[in-house]
Order: C-alpha cells, then structure tokens, then sequence
C-alpha cells in the first residue's frame, strides 16, 4: 500500500483543482473532493477563506458513496466566517472509496482548500 500526503482538492470561484473538484457558485454545493476507486483517504485540514469585504456563511458535508446530501452528512452547517478571514478546521476524518466532500458558501468570494493523504 502506498500513501501519498497531498493536496486532495481546492475551490473557488476562479477554478478548482483536484479529483471531482468543481467550480465554486453561491448557494449551491459544489462537490471539492472524491475519493478514488481502491482509495482511502485521511483528510487532515480543510481550509476556508472568505476574500471578501464582507462576512459570509459556509457548510461541509461527507457523502458516503456519493449518497445526495442530507441532514447527518454536514461537518459544519452556515457557519459563519468573518470577512477578508480564513478558518482552518484540522478533521483527522477517514473516508472511503467514492465518498465526497461537498462544501456551500453563501459567497462566491469564498475558496476551500482540502489536504490530506491518499493510501491505494
């Protein structure tokens, strides 16, 4: 089994990166990461930056095998994020294989930014 540390996927308005990364829109969940089939992953950090002048809400949920999104998938739900701010939450999650990470934000002025370690 090999581990590779990286970054999984990132955001924003302006583009993404990553596998099953999407661009970020305003109020609408934007898929930033998937797990790989034979893949496990360890997220590590998920980091939120609102760019803004302006405060702004954001949510995280884990879908496992990519079900729709529901109640008992979110992390984090509107929280809040002052302006021109960047939060960090250090999660030591485990997912699985085609698990996703899906982010909302109430701002399309907001990235986020998800590092950690693949083992296939």
């Amino acid at each position: 089994m090999a581990t590779a540390y990286k970054v999984l996927g990132q955001t924003g308005s302006s583009g993404n990166f990553g596998n099953g990364a999407q661009t970020l829109t305003a109020n609408t969940n934007t898929n930033v990461y998937t797990v790989p089939a034979a893949t496990e992953t360890v997220v590590s950090t998920i980091t939120v930056c609102n760019q803004a002048s302006t405060a702004a809400t954001f949510r995280i949920a884990v879908r496992p095998d990519g079900a729709a999104i529901a109640t008992q998938h979110y992390l984090a739900y509107d929280t809040p994020i002052a302006a021109n701010d960047t939060v960090g939450l250090t999660l030591g999650i485990t997912i699985n294989a085609a698990d996703i990470i899906t982010v909302y934000a109430s701002a399309a002025t907001m990235s986020f930014s998800v590092f950690g370690s693949e083992t296939t």
